[in-house]
């Protein structure tokens, strides 16, 4: 069976990808949506090596923000998108490659543990903007607070140096820079350019089920022991 990775941001949760899981699923492909906020990017990592060690063959591997330098540090995959994402490099984290935009910066808070959550008010507009009212109110409902350091994490791995990868530019975001987006998707073996905001997931699912249906239709099916690579 096909499967499909979904690997979520900071402050988000499995079930902002539910929109999506289900469509794919209805179509018959398998959809894993680890949960991250382990506490480090190292531990995210390993969550999701595991998630794809468990499968048969190697899977559609999505990243989506900071689950972009979460899916970098994966092996295994059969092929890497990334959305609105970051493809780090050596010694690179997502905090030093200047990651959150001025707006979503505001949105975040400091709670007394130490971790950050996100202004519910403040945080619609950088995340959810282009989304109809009611389902931003509903993936801002779904944020949760996050450990310190995660966006600060350097990934031991460069998958996107040897895997398939495609890379979403999301360019009406007001999260992540879309200037900053295209230089990282110039890393990336294909790019694509949407006309939204930071999360199509929320506000146009079928965009991605379309992408991904896409990715799922022209991969070759391999075996783990085959491995899966291409020449940059």
């Amino acid at each position: 069976m096909a499967t499909v990775v979904l690997v979520h941001g900071l402050y988000h949760r499995p079930e902002h990808f539910d929109m999506v899981a289900e469509r794919l699923r209805s179509t018959g492909t398998e959809v894993v949506v680890p949960e991250l906020h382990r506490g480090s990017l190292a531990v995210d990592t390993a969550v999701v090596q595991a998630a794809i060690d468990a499968l048969p063959e190697p899977a559609i591997v999505l990243g989506h923000s900071y689950g972009g330098s979460v899916i970098t540090g994966v092996r295994g995959a059969g092929h890497l998108a990334y959305l609105a994402a970051f493809v780090l490099d050596v010694d690179e984290s997502a905090a030093g490659l200047g990651g959150a935009s001025s707006q979503l910066q505001d949105a975040i808070s400091s709670e007394p543990d130490g971790s950050t959550s996100l202004h519910p008010d403040r945080a619609i507009g950088p995340l959810y903007g282009d989304c109809p009212e009611r389902l931003a109110a509903w993936a801002v409902g779904l944020l949760r607070a996050q450990a310190p350091g995660c966006g600060r994490g350097v990934p031991e791995h460069h998958s996107w140096k040897h895997t398939p990868s495609t890379y979403v530019v999301c360019a009406q975001d007001r999260a992540i820079d879309p200037g900053l987006q295209r230089k990282m998707a110039s890393r990336c073996t294909d790019v694509r350019e949407w006309q939204t905001g930071h999360s199509p997931f929320v506000g146009q699912p079928d965009l991605l089920v379309e992408l991904l249906g896409e990715l799922l239709a022209t991969r070759t099916p391999r075996r783990r022991d085959e491995g899966v690579t291409t020449t940059r």
